[in-house]
């Protein structure tokens, strides 16, 4: 069993650790928590982790978010990962702070970033994580917000929500996406 775990983003230090760049985050918690560590590949940032008898291709890709797609259909035609077996996860403004959202498809919710998978694999039925990170930005402010870095006073519910987006991910993989998905759709994320 093989799966293809996508961490959303754009390569470089001016990127790292924005809201944008929330995919590479949580692909780099999962690999780090599984002792893999990522490498210069082929279109992405590559990890290779072996777990419960799986095997898992992380990547972040390097293509920039809006070709993310080149990077995705690439590793997983290379790595022969069914579609239903790719986890791709995505910052999402539509989705509050406190809660993350599994989905086995669905359209691109005017996200760059699956826009550009879709256009690759040829369909918009793929497993994405999509990862609240709010609305709390002035109007016309969104590309300012996206590109921001975490206010000090969300840092810890960023941190637990990655925490439960790496159980997500196990849980897609061991137990399947419906599992997954009770797991964290309805919950809401809170620092007690």
């Amino acid at each position: 069993m093989k799966f293809l775990i996508v961490g959303l983003g754009n390569p470089g230090d001016e990127y790292a650790h924005t809201r944008h760049n929330i995919g590479y985050d949580v692909a780099y918690a999962f690999a780090t928590k599984h002792e893999g560590s990522f490498k210069p590949g082929r279109l992405a940032y590559v990890a290779e982790v072996k777990w419960k008898g799986k095997k898992f291709i992380c990547i972040c890709p390097t293509t920039f978010m809006n070709l993310s797609g080149k990077a995705v259909k690439y590793w997983m035609d290379r790595e022969k990962i069914p579609v239903e077996n790719i986890l791709v996860i995505v910052d999402e403004v539509a989705i509050p702070l406190s809660k993350l959202r599994l989905r086995p498809g669905g359209s691109d919710a005017g996200h760059n970033g699956l826009k550009s998978i879709h256009e690759s694999l040829g369909t918009t039925e793929y497993p994405r994580l999509r990862f609240g990170i709010g609305n709390d930005y002035p109007k016309g402010m969104q590309s300012e917000f996206v590109w921001g870095k975490w206010k000090r006073a969300e840092e810890p519910l960023v941190k637990l929500k990655i925490e439960k987006a790496v159980e997500a991910i196990e849980t897609f993989a061991t137990a399947g996406i419906t599992t997954a998905m009770n797991q964290v759709n309805h919950k809401e994320f809170t620092i007690e």
